[in-house]
């Protein structure tokens, strides 16, 4: 039951599209991540994905349209459904999703984790 700062574990993050666990609780990952560029177009079949910007601004891009958010703005992407995290700089964001959720969905390349790293 310690307190987590946000912005201090963030500052310990120096890579892009490389989500660390900072809590977690009930099954669910509480991480946080630095993203920069654009990431694959994937889908999770059975987890939604929420996605909360802290800093900068990032794109959800879906087949038929994009959610754009800004600081204080959040999205859940259903399960299922394909979409492509897109920041044109640095933003980061606070994403909670269950620990068996893996960061490139159905897609297996060299960005995807295996196991998250705790901070």
């Amino acid at each position: 039951m310690n307190k987590v700062n946000l912005h201090e574990k963030l500052d310990q993050i120096p890579d892009y599209w490389h989500p660390r666990i900072v809590a977690e609780l009930n099954g669910q990952d509480v991480r946080l991540a630095k993203l920069k560029g654009e990431f694959v177009w994937h889908r999770h079949e059975r987890e939604d994905e929420f996605f909360l910007v802290l800093d900068g601004h990032l794109t959800i891009r879906f087949r038929d349209r994009e959610v754009v958010l800004g600081p204080g703005e959040c999205v859940v992407v259903p399960r299922g459904v394909e979409h492509q995290p897109f920041a044109a700089e640095e933003t980061h964001v606070l994403l909670f999703e269950p620990s068996s959720t893996l960061n490139t969905g159905d897609v297996r390349n060299e960005r995807t984790l295996e196991q998250l790293e705790r901070l």
